[in-house]
This record gives C-alpha cells, structure tokens and sequence, in this order.
C-alpha cells in the first residue's frame, strides 16, 4: 500500500522565528545577557569533566536538585526535559486517549495547538475577553460544559503579556477536576507563582524553562512539577536520556547562582519597564499605537494600525520584533538597544508613511 501523510500533520505550517542577523534583537524573548567571567569559566572547567563517550544522567538528577533547591519545591516531583517544548509534545502524544479533550486559550503560545494537531488531541479553543484578560467563571463554565479533560495556558501569558493572579489559578485549579498545566515560562518576572503548590494537588502541573530570565535559551532545558503519579508517567514516556551532559552542567552551574539569578531578573524586569513606559509615551502622540498591554513579563505587547508596515520598517533599520497579526511582540533589550529601538520607532512614525 501506497504511503500517505497523516491527515493530522498535512496541514500543518512549521513554527517561523526570525532568522538572519540583526544589530537588535528583540523577537525571541530571550535574556539579553551574557555569562559573567566566573560563570563561562564554570562552564569551560564543567566540560572537562564530562565523559561525551558516555550516555548522560538519564534523570538529570544535579540538574533536578539544583532546579528543585532555588524554586524550594521537592526534588522528587521533578523532572527535566529537552526544552519545555519536548515537555508539550509529550503531554500531547501520551496524555490524551480517545475521547479526551485538550483546552487552550485564544491569543496563547501557538504550539500548544500545533502539538495536539500534530498527535490528533481534540484540541477546543477558550476565547479570552476583549481586553485578552481571561474570566475565571467562563473558563470553569466552558470546562465543565464541554468536558474538557485538561487545560493547557500560559501564565504571564506569550504573547499578551498579561497574567492570572495566584488566587485566580488557583480558583481554576480548585473548581475543576480537569489538569490544569500551567506554563510559568516567564513567572520569574512576576511573583505570582504557584510551583510550591505543584504537589499539593492532584489536578496541577506547573512548567518551567531555563530560556528566559536564567539564559540558557541555547541549551534548550526544561522542566515540570507534578504530583507523584504524572511525575512518574513523565518519566516513563521521556526518552532514556533526553537532556544532554553538557546542557545538565551548565543548567546545574547557573541555578545554583542565586544571586546572579536574582540580579539579571531584576535588571531585566527595570529596563522592560522603562521600555514600557516610552512605548506608552509614544502611544499617547501616536495615533498609528492603538494600545499598549500592562507586562508582567520580558516584553512588551502593543497593538496598531498597521503592525506590518512597522514591523517591516525596524527590519529596514536592523531591528527585529515579533509581528503577531494586528499586534507587535518587544522582547526588552539592554538600555542602549531599548533606547534605539525607541529612537528608530519614532523616526518611522514620524514619516507619515504608514
């Protein structure tokens, strides 16, 4: 028999990041800083340690420690994987059997819909209010009404910046018996994390990533909280030896300098905020800036009149954002590169040309 592709993948487009150099990166989320001196010297020290003939540690078990011990949840509730993205396939793949339903939210991280498509998930769409804050009650309805078995969002959510407090999360996770998976890619840019409560119900799993405020978007390192029993699944359905040698040194060495994570966060956390603020500014004498979304996040999220134009324009100049249909996504940069993004959006706007 002839074969044929899957009808669940035919129509699926691949995931499009910007590629190519830029003198200003701000479409990736990622943190603009680089490893200070002690740590590039950990890291060369760390690699002459590794045996690369070897397999790794199939458990990540430093790494898991490490993580475990800065977020003060119990190391035996996690579990590493290669990028919270390995994370989502798996949860798509192995958690759903037939008849199961996945929820996702409108205006949320777009993978999450191409994974459950990708492995046939029945896969139902939330919508969020106008304003993209998502209604607690709604969202309980619409579990209940449709029977949804797990909810899957984003919180500080990308792309809207926007987030859940922990009392609403945690009224979501308390009136459903759907699993809530909550993605806190970015809650370490907010305090509104409920990771230490992970193993107190049976109903949460909280994910996290070392690709945003720890740096470490090259090493692709993920990880999720859970209670005992999903923890134990996971581990069973990830591949033996799913992260790396090199990629569990240097998470290790990088989650055990709390001080450099704290610091870095708050670094990133002011310059997004100044960033914010002349953004805003330039909304209010801006006619072609529709809005500017409150961040709780390393970004910023605006709406316009023509993002397109806008966003074709900063490319001109060297600039890269993320265009998100009507709406802009600005990772924060370093002050010099905020200030030149700033400088080159005003010049744009001012051409009239849009």
């Amino acid at each position: 028999m002839k074969y044929t592709l899957p009808q669940a993948v035919q129509g699926l487009e691949p995931y499009q990041p910007i590629v190519g150099r830029y003198n200003v990166r701000l479409d990736a989320n990622e943190s603009y800083l680089q490893l200070e001196p002690l740590q590039a010297q950990a890291f060369s020290d760390r690699l002459q340690e590794i045996e690369f003939n070897r397999y790794p540690d199939p458990y990540a078990n430093r790494l898991c420690e490490a993580f475990a011990t800065y977020y003060g949840v119990n190391r035996d509730l996690v579990t590493a994987f290669n990028g919270s993205d390995e994370l989502l396939s798996l949860l798509a793949a192995a958690f759903f059997s037939d008849g199961q339903k996945l929820a996702v939210f409108d205006q949320d991280f777009s993978m999450y819909r191409i994974y459950a498509e990708m492995f046939g998930t029945a896969c139902e769409i939330i919508p969020k209010r106008e304003d993209l804050t998502i209604s607690v009650e709604d969202t309980l309805q619409y579990l209940e009404k449709h029977n949804i078995s797990a909810l899957l969002f984003s919180n500080p959510c990308n792309p809207t910046s926007l987030g859940l407090k922990r009392e609403d999360v945690l009224r979501l996770v308390e009136g459903t018996e759907a699993l809530i998976i909550l993605d806190e890619a970015y809650m370490d840019f907010w305090d509104q994390s409920v990771i230490k409560l992970a193993g107190k119900y049976e109903n949460l799993m909280v994910l996290r990533t070392c690709s945003k405020a720890i740096g470490l978007a090259a090493a692709r390192i993920g990880f999720a909280v859970t209670t005992p029993k999903l923890t134990k699944v996971l581990r069973a359905v990830k591949s033996p030896y799913n992260v790396n040698a090199v990629s569990q040194a240097f998470g290790e060495i990088l989650l055990t300098d709390e001080r450099f994570l704290q610091e870095a966060a708050e670094e990133i956390i002011e310059n997004r905020k100044q960033l914010q603020a002349e953004l805003e500014e330039l909304a209010a004498a801006a006619r072609e800036i529709v809005r500017v979304y409150p961040s709780c996040t390393n970004f910023v999220y605006l709406e316009t009149k023509d993002s397109r134009k806008i966003y074709e324009a900063l490319q001109q100049r060297s600039i890269a954002v993320r265009l998100m249909g009507k709406h802009l996504r600005i990772s924060t940069g370093n002050a010099h590169e905020n200030r030149k993004l700033i400088r080159e959006l005003k010049a744009i706007l001012q051409e009239g040309s849009l």
